[in-house]
This record gives structure tokens, C-alpha cells and sequence, in this order.
């Protein structure tokens, strides 16, 4: 049975995401939660973000470098 996951518990498994790849139910419940909390929401895709733009540094294609 799906529970619905508090927003503590929703930060933990996007966390948790970045590390491993959430079980089926994870995900379920996360995708559910996330349809109902604008918070939660936003939070995931700030998270998308940084991991985009720690990628894109590490790799060196920062969009700030001087093409000099």
C-alpha cells in the first residue's frame, strides 16, 4: 500500500536519488508527493539544477569562462 510521504521524507529520497536509483515504490510515492506539494517540487529541480552545473564545472564547460 502507498503512503504518502512527509516533506522531510520527500528531501531524503531526492537525496537519496542522487546516490542510487530509487526502488519502483520510491519513486511512486515521491512522483505522488511531488504532484501535490509546489515545495517539494521546486526543491527537486533546484537540486537538478546544481547537479547540472557541478557536471557542466567538472567537466569544464562552465558558461562563465573567458574564451581568452
Amino acid at each position: 500500500m502507498l503512503f504518502l510521504y512527509t516533506c522531510k521524507q520527500a528531501h531524503q529520497k531526492l537525496s537519496e536519488n542522487l546516490d542510487r536509483k530509487l526502488s519502483l515504490t520510491e519513486r511512486a510515492q515521491l512522483k505522488v508527493h511531488l504532484s501535490m506539494c509546489r515545495s517539494c517540487s521546486n526543491f527537486s529541480t533546484q537540486m537538478r539544477t546544481i547537479r547540472s552545473a557541478m557536471k557542466q564545472m567538472a567537466s569544464g564547460k562552465s558558461s562563465d569562462q573567458d574564451p581568452s
